[in-house]
């Protein structure tokens, strides 16, 4: 299907694991798609090279999405380009973990990926909002993080998941006016490079799951083309849980 012929797409951390699929899976629907990478360029330019040989446009940008400044560019080199942005898809994110009395622990990691997590996510969308127009989608993915705490030393983590997720309920009533949608997927276990589905770990989160599996990267894209499309036009606000059954 090409559910979004003529789109403009922004990805944030687009160059590998979850965030490429859906590069890819944008790029499949019919969108043009610019997206943001920090250190894997190679993979970034291999992306923008494999896509255009489909035919689609694509732009690589190097931003980090811990500075304010620097997301903010990445958006308007990506309007000055394409013209507008008509999906936002906030994929970039860190994963620092360590309990709360750790006198040990690395504060100033754990203040980078408040940066990231949630800082970065506000940032890009204030950033993209005056460039999209009604139909417009905003879609962030967070975690089910955001709405439990399956261990210790996650806490800092899950916050800013949760965090997320109250932005887009009230970044849905902000925004409903204008005809643009907001919503988060929260994926539980996808197996990529830094979750893989073959560690000495993955068969016990698998046996958590209903489906008794990991997920794959296209199915977190899949939920993410959905919800850019038409067909999405009257969800928002919304909290979308793509875990195989973990939260049930």
């Amino acid at each position: 299907m090409n559910r979004l012929t003529d789109k403009i797409a922004f990805v944030t951390g687009g160059s590998r694991g979850i965030g490429a699929g859906i590069v890819r899976r944008l790029a499949a629907e019919g969108a043009d798609v610019a997206f943001t990478y920090t250190h894997a360029a190679a993979q970034a330019e291999a992306l923008v090279t494999e896509l255009a040989s489909t035919g689609r446009r694509a732009m690589a940008i190097r931003a980090d999405s811990g500075d304010t400044v620097a997301i903010r560019a990445a958006v308007a080199d990506t309007v000055a380009q394409f013209g507008r942005i008509d999906v936002l898809v906030n994929n970039a994110g860190l994963f620092i973990t360590g309990t709360v009395d750790d006198a040990g622990a690395d504060l100033a990691a754990f203040d980078r990926q408040l940066a990231v997590n949630v800082a970065g996510v506000a940032a890009t969308v204030r950033a993209a909002v005056p460039f999209m127009e009604e139909g417009g989608r905003i879609i962030s993915i967070g975690s089910t993080g955001g709405s439990r705490a399956p261990f210790p030393g996650i806490a800092d983590y899950v916050a800013t998941k949760a965090a997320v997720a109250a932005y887009t309920r009230g970044w849905a009533r902000d925004l409903g006016p204008k005809g643009i949608t907001v919503n988060v997927i929260q994926p539980g276990n996808i197996d990529t490079e830094m979750n893989p589905a073959t560690s000495d770990f993955a068969p016990a989160q698998a046996a958590g799951t209903a489906l008794g599996r990991y997920g794959r990267v296209e199915e977190i894209a899949a939920t993410v083309a959905f919800l850019a499309s038409a067909e999405a036009s009257y969800i928002t606000g919304a909290t979308i849980n793509v875990d195989g059954g973990q939260s049930a």
